[in-house]
């Protein structure tokens, strides 16, 4: 498979899984090996961006208007402050443990296999147990429930936690409704993978190769394309369905994954 094929194919599990709790970089490092692609550095970096702007361009006007009006509008300071206090911990942790993250978690699919599968059982349960929501919109999580929904976001820097599953499980259980547990995961994103992607781009400015141009900007195209409708879409099905679906599919590829590893592939 060439590249631009390969850039195209990450671009899409990317876009795909990126907002969805199933743990996109889980689905991309498992793809990587038993496939066999090679890790290009740039490549993962510049794909990852896809998706932010899937949610700039769809959330633009919201975002616009919030961010004009801080500064008379107590709501939209307050939506600002909460998002960034959800941040926080993520900025702090995800700083100490990138080294550790990145030598030893990031190497071992059988990790990602077990808590692809861990977390769909989770997912399960929490999306038949979680208390009566009682916080409506995404722009109203209280400044404690977003600081705890921060804190549960750093179980995602273990591969295949998945970092939207883990905000939205930590946010049902605080009591946001379904919708509002995925919006403030999308919102909480754009610092959170902003923040992460140019943590990347210091530590691997050395293996940054920008040679394979074309292929790099099919991949980040594929990836904004099918994170918009991804977004566009879990919406929807979310204020009706719920989380249910998504558990057993982590469960189905954890547990496809892991017999293949088991079996020497």
């Amino acid at each position: 498979m060439n590249d631009t094929l390969i850039a195209a194919f990450l671009g899409l599990v990317e876009g795909l899984t990126e907002f969805i709790p199933v743990s996109s970089t889980g689905h991309m490092l498992l793809v990587a090996h038993f496939l066999g692609f090679t890790q290009n550095k740039t490549m993962e970096v510049v794909i990852q961006l896809g998706p932010i702007l899937a949610i700039v361009a769809l959330y633009w006007a919201k975002l616009v208007h919030v961010f004009s009006t801080a500064h008379k509008d107590p709501a939209s300071l307050r939506f600002i402050v909460s998002v960034l206090i959800a941040f926080l911990p993520a900025m702090v942790i995800g700083a100490l443990a990138h080294d550790f993250i990145k030598a030893v978690l990031f190497e071992t699919p059988k990790l990602i296999a077990i808590m692809l599968i861990i977390g769909g059982v989770v997912l399960l349960f929490v999306d038949r147990a979680a208390p009566a929501p009682t916080v409506m919109d995404a722009s109203e999580v209280p400044f404690g429930k977003a600081l705890a929904i921060g804190f549960i976001q750093c179980l995602s820097m273990i591969p295949g936690v998945s970092r939207s599953g883990a905000t939205i499980v930590g946010a049902l259980m605080l009591g946001v409704s379904r919708r509002a547990a995925a919006e403030f995961s999308f919102f909480l994103s754009l610092p959170t993978m902003l923040g992460a992607v140019a943590f990347d781009l210091l530590k691997s400015r050395h293996e940054l190769d920008f040679s394979s141009l074309t292929a790099i900007g099919i991949g980040f195209v594929v990836a904004f394309i099918s994170g918009l409708i991804v977004v566009r879409w879990l919406l929807t099905y979310v204020s009706t369905n719920g989380y249910g679906m998504f558990g057993w599919w982590r469960i189905i590829v954890g547990g496809l994954a892991l017999a293949a590893l088991f079996a020497g592939y």
